[in-house]
């Protein structure tokens, strides 16, 4: 990686003091941020984004457990990168962070350690039109598909089971799982279809279930049908998938000449990335062992064929042991960030504000080549819990973004 001149140094510490002091004097809801310092670290508390639901681009409109809002990133990429810079995520879940940056003309770079993110993420990096999306629909041979696994009719009526089967066997012609080069369309389809898999309404191609985050074991979706008193409805495969195309697509799609470069692996280790290339990372890794990633996604790694149990997504228990992992994570954004590039780690809340997690990546950072700046707290009257939970909303739950800033040197 190439060296900072002191002059270069100077430069790239009068811009990030800048960037603080913007944060500091922010003011566009109406609250002044409070400032202050805590056991050594600063804090810079406001409402730097809007709290309104559906604000964002439509294309980010797929259900994934414990993403943030596409306000996040987009709140950094617009302050600390201009068009072509390369934004990335090595947490990208159903790649917010990506996506984000390509609809802002920025290289969008992202890797997961769970090959399902790459199959949300990649088909709406790339331009789509409704009527392809229409015109591929009706070429699939929805008799092929033979039920295979009795135990999904707990979600599905017989015959959208059936289709399901057929739409996999389509897809898996036009775009294998193991394939870069795929149909761009049958890439969106598959897409479109691992979000309307178990829902809570008539878009989905399951019975009433549980919010499509979330996709609940066969035995809870039986007790949810005993108490319904009814069976999974028939579903049309190829209207739902049609219906939330058109929805995701009302905005239009990421420009298409964007360059972007998705990964799959451990976030410590990505080696598909250069050294000293990426501009900004915007991330959120999992937080502890609050959120099981591979049971929420069962169903979806199932459509997909994909195995959860092979997938090594770690559980950090303890506090030591997650510090750990976010500072392997440091060491790896280090090597890839160019000089005066920035981190914004989003953290969130977890156990009732018990456990102060940016307090653990302000530790994990210590000793290597970043400017820690300080932790922004994004403070918002709603919460993110949906009723179903039982949770009024703005009574419980996560409602603020807890985020530590940091600065290569």
């Amino acid at each position: 990686m190439n060296q900072l001149s002191l002059f270069e140094q100077a430069q790239f510490a009068e811009t990030a003091e800048v960037f603080v002091d913007q944060l500091a004097g922010f003011d566009e809801f109406g609250r002044g941020t409070v400032v202050e310092t805590v056991d050594g670290v600063p804090y810079l508390t406001n409402e730097f984004w809007t709290a309104g639901q559906r604000q964002a681009h439509s294309i980010h409109e797929i259900s994934y457990r414990a993403c943030f809002k596409a306000q996040l990133p987009e709140f950094f990429i617009a302050r600390l990168t201009k068009p072509d810079d390369i934004v990335f995520d090595p947490f990208m879940g159903r790649g917010t962070t990506p996506l984000q940056a390509a609809l802002m003309r920025r290289q969008a770079f992202g890797n997961d350690i769970n090959p399902l993110s790459v199959l949300l993420t990649r088909p709406r990096l790339r331009s789509i039109s409704l009527q392809a999306v229409d015109a591929a629909l009706k070429s699939v041979d929805w008799s092929r598909g033979e039920v295979e696994r009795e135990d999904l009719l707990a979600f599905y009526h017989p015959a959208t089971l059936g289709r399901l089967e057929a739409l996999r066997l389509w897809i898996a012609e036009r775009a294998p799982l193991d394939a870069d080069d795929v149909d761009p369309v049958a890439d969106w389809i598959r897409m479109v279809a691992i979000n309307r898999l178990s829902g809570h309404s008539a878009g989905f191609f399951s019975g009433r279930s549980m919010p499509p985050n979330q996709a609940v074991s066969v035995k809870a979706q039986l007790r949810i049908n005993e108490k319904l008193g009814i069976p999974p409805p028939e579903r049309d495969v190829a209207a739902v998938i049609l219906k939330k195309s058109r929805s995701l697509l009302r905005d239009g799609c990421a420009p298409g000449q964007v360059r972007s470069s998705l990964h799959t692996g451990i976030a410590w280790e990505v080696p598909g990335i250069p050294d000293g290339v990426v501009n900004l990372t915007v991330t959120s890794p999992p937080f502890l062992d609050i959120v099981q990633y591979a049971a929420d996604n069962w169903l979806r790694c199932w459509f997909a064929g994909i195995d959860p149990n092979a997938l090594a997504i770690d559980m950090h228990r303890t506090e030591d042991a997650w510090t750990e992992m976010v500072r392997r994570v440091l060491i790896e954004q280090a090597r890839i960030l160019c000089p005066a590039g920035y981190v914004a780690f989003e953290v969130g809340e977890v156990r009732n504000g018990k456990v102060l997690l940016e307090r653990l990546v302000w530790q994990a950072a210590e000793g290597l080549p970043f400017e820690r700046l300080g932790v922004m707290v994004n403070d918002q009257e709603f919460t993110k819990t949906a009723n179903c939970w039982g949770v009024a909303n703005g009574s419980k739950g996560t409602n603020s973004n807890r985020i530590a800033l940091l600065q290569r040197h």
